[in-house]
């Protein structure tokens, strides 16, 4: 492979990380490496979690957030600015080391909405990338020069979820 894509699934839907997911498993498939890296996320047991351990080396998450951030931009305490920059430094290596053919960025594009994460930044990585390098960036509210930069771009449309019901997250579909 020479020619690695990027990939963005944003949206206000549900199923942005859940689509990184399949395209990961798929890689795995085809005997390709692949290292989910969570930015939000954090510190909890989630399916996903479970059967990336079931895959392992080939399939690796790690989760680098502390859990849900206050989402008012550019109001963040030191602990998460210092997360954010730790967690973007770790993904930087990661992209770099060349040792994995598809790298999922989950909730990249929250951090950066957030104002957490400098989208100049981001750009500049995604250009120098290892050229056969598939990276996946997920969440909502993608920036405009990133989906400009993007091979592939799909935005996920809520139209109906359960929790306007009363129905609360549900494992294996949620979590």
């Amino acid at each position: 492979m020479e020619n690695g894509l990027v990939i963005v699934n944003t949206g206000n839907g549900k199923g942005k990380t859940t689509a990184a997911l399949g395209l990961g498993l798929r890689a795995v498939g085809h005997g390709m490496k692949v290292l989910m890296l969570q930015f939000i996320k954090g510190a909890w047991l989630t399916g996903e979690l479970c059967a990336a351990k079931r895959l392992e080396p080939d399939f690796k998450i790690v989760q680098l957030g502390q859990g849900f951030v206050k989402t008012q931009k550019n109001e963040h305490s030191k602990e998460t600015i210092e997360n954010a920059r730790i967690s973007w430094d770790y993904a930087k290596q990661e992209i770099f080391s060349d040792l994995y053919d598809t790298i999922i960025l989950d909730e990249i594009n929250n951090m950066i909405d957030y104002g957490l994460l400098n989208v100049k930044d981001v750009i500049s990585v995604l250009k120098e990338r290892p050229k056969r390098l598939h990276v996946i960036l997920t969440g909502r509210n993608a920036n405009d020069k990133i989906i400009e930069l993007a091979d592939m771009v799909t935005e996920m449309r809520e139209i109906k979820h359960h929790y306007k019901k009363g129905v609360n997250a549900q494992k294996g579909i949620e979590f």
